[in-house]
């Protein structure tokens, strides 16, 4: 049976993860200290732990990876008129932001994408928290399971 008190240690796991709206990397910090200050009090303290932890690195991969495809889009794009062999050519250098090219359209799609995913994350919290609280397991999906 599932305490009030684990309960509410499992909630404030997945909650502290909004502590990265405060505090540089909290949204790792708060659920590892969490985690590992009452994991041995129950097996429900325990999965919910791993699952905030193992979701947040797996999304920390995902921004690393979106990031990774969409940062070079925009870079071609601003830097297509400079020639990197003439080191004289930076007095016509300019960034023509007029005319969008589908390096473009392609960078801003990824990054909408990465918008959308900052959305879905909070609500996926949000509902851990909720289950956890609850007294239900809750696995966030797809999420790689690295502490197991």
């Amino acid at each position: 049976m599932v305490t009030t008190h684990q309960k509410n240690i499992a909630t404030f796991i997945h909650l502290s993860t909004f502590s990265r709206f405060f505090i540089p990397f909290g949204n790792f910090v708060g659920p590892l200290v969490l985690w590992s200050i009452n994991k041995e009090k129950s097996n429900f303290i325990d999965t919910h732990g791993k699952q905030a932890i193992n979701f947040q690195i797996s999304i920390l991969l995902y921004a690393v990876i979106l990031g990774t495809l969409s940062i070079p889009f925009f870079i071609f794009k601003l830097f297509n008129g400079l020639d990197v062999i003439d080191f004289h050519g930076f007095s016509n250098f300019h960034i023509n932001v007029g005319k969008p090219s589908p390096l473009l359209y392609l960078g801003g799609f990824l990054g909408a994408v990465a918008v959308i995913a900052f959305i879905i994350e909070l609500i996926l919290i949000v509902v851990a928290s909720l289950k956890a609280r609850d007294g239900e397991l809750y696995e966030y999906p797809l999420t790689i399971n690295f502490i197991k």
